[in-house]
């Protein structure tokens, strides 16, 4: 671990410009002064080593290795991967959570980098690299920390990429129970390296996984009147779902089904006797995101009654909106002032991505925030893409914002 970690220190030329330079506490511009090289290895060490949801044995090591060194104590999560890391402070006072995520992607990476995975078909095209890099650097950092109220607890998530989501492991493992406030960042390529997108209320959708199976004996094409004519069935599915759904649910309140993936017969003049329609549900209001379960059945069969075929719907619940708390989010943007400077605020828009962040928000308050990595010129590289990159300056805003976030929180 420390061969590599020295290879990738001497791949980095020289250390990422520091865009919070001076703004203080002195403990931090102090430990970025001596660690931004560092912390652009780690994350560049991440990026070539990605693993995919509860699979990420070697991050979880790495991170382990690295807080060891400076005198932290990580635990394992209960499942075998993630873990969680305390900064205990001098005096009584709030317990403080930050919160990234480890896993990457299953797509292949296209970027060129020196760095590039190096796993075939995994990547971290979502930039869980950075959000995790940052929450290592934010512990780091925050144990040089000379005065601290109350505790810090790291959470670095594993899962995030699949539903419903790695949150629920952390939370069976009881690891919020005592906590008072929660807080987390995700890269946003369409914001500038240097500004911070925050938003009240649900920044992000609720997001479901449907799987519609359909079965039929059958039968030559010339001939459908005597079968069920499957194709047909999954075609009257494909445009007749959006549209019903569009008449019996507020259009208000976000919600989107679109189909990702279509699976059916091989020959032209046979009709199949099986196939496979999957997509995503997504809307952005927690209300809607309860009552649309039983409509999905309703309106599935209401399409394919008429048309004699099977019917196997699998509706797989996932992960709630991400709703950011009001006076959360108000810690974070005053943080963001602190860290940056009032120039850093950004507003957002909700997204209809989904982010298992909001099972965290069921239970304590929070926020959570889009980390600026545009480098402000050039076409926008977006996530889930195997060509997506990040500006690196992003590492350092993001650890300042986290810091300066756990400090106020605290009260400190």
């Amino acid at each position: 671990m420390a061969d590599m970690d020295a290879r990738f220190e001497s791949s980095v030329d020289s250390a990422v410009p520091d865009l919070g330079a001076g703004r203080g506490p002195s403990w931090l511009d102090t430990w970025l002064g001596a660690n931004a090289h560092r912390v652009i290895a780690w994350r560049r060490h991440i990026h070539a080593h990605p693993e995919l949801s509860r699979g990420e044995h070697r991050t979880t090591a790495f991170l382990a290795d690295q807080l060891g060194r400076v005198g932290l104590t990580p635990r394992l999560l209960p499942i075998g991967t993630g873990l969680t890391c305390e900064i205990e402070g001098t005096s009584p006072g709030p317990t403080i959570a930050l919160r990234a995520d480890i896993d990457a992607l299953p797509l292949t990476e296209a970027t060129g980098l020196p760095y590039s995975s190096t796993v075939d078909g995994v990547s971290h095209a979502c930039g869980h690299d950075a959000h995790t890099t940052i929450a290592l650097g934010a512990a780091m950092a925050l144990a040089t920390a000379p005065d601290l109220p109350g505790r810090v607890r790291m959470i670095f998530q594993p899962a995030e990429e699949v539903m419903p989501g790695g949150a629920l492991d952390v939370l069976a493992a009881g690891v919020i129970d005592d906590v008072d406030q929660i807080f987390g960042l995700h890269c946003d390529p369409r914001l500038p390296v240097g500004s911070i997108g925050t938003r009240v209320g649900p920044i992000t959708s609720a997001s479901d996984l449907l799987e519609l199976r359909l079965s039929s004996p059958g039968g030559h094409t010339s001939r459908p009147h005597l079968t069920a004519d499957l194709v047909h069935a999954l075609g009257s599915v494909i445009t007749g779902m959006p549209t019903l759904l569009s008449r019996r649910v507020d259009p208000r309140t976000g919600t989107v089904l679109t189909w990702g993936a279509v699976h059916a017969g091989d020959a032209p003049n046979a009709i199949p006797q099986d196939g496979v329609l999957t997509g995503t549900l997504r809307t952005a209001d927690r209300d809607t995101w309860a009552k649309l379960e039983p409509l999905v059945h309703e309106l599935v069969q209401s399409l394919v009654s008429p048309l004699g075929v099977g019917v196997d719907l699998l509706h797989r619940r996932g992960v709630p909106p991400v709703v950011n708390e009001p006076e959360s989010t108000r810690v974070m943007r005053s943080a963001i002032t602190a860290a940056l400077g009032e120039q850093a605020h950004a507003d957002t828009p909700q997204s209809s991505g989904g982010e298992d962040f909001g099972w965290y928000l069921e239970h304590v308050p929070g926020s959570f925030a889009r980390l600026g990595v545009h480098p402000g010129s050039g076409r926008i590289k977006d996530l889930h893409q195997p060509t997506f990159t990040l500006d690196e300056r992003a590492l350092l805003v993001g650890i300042r914002t986290m810091v300066h976030t756990a400090l106020l929180a605290l009260g400190s």
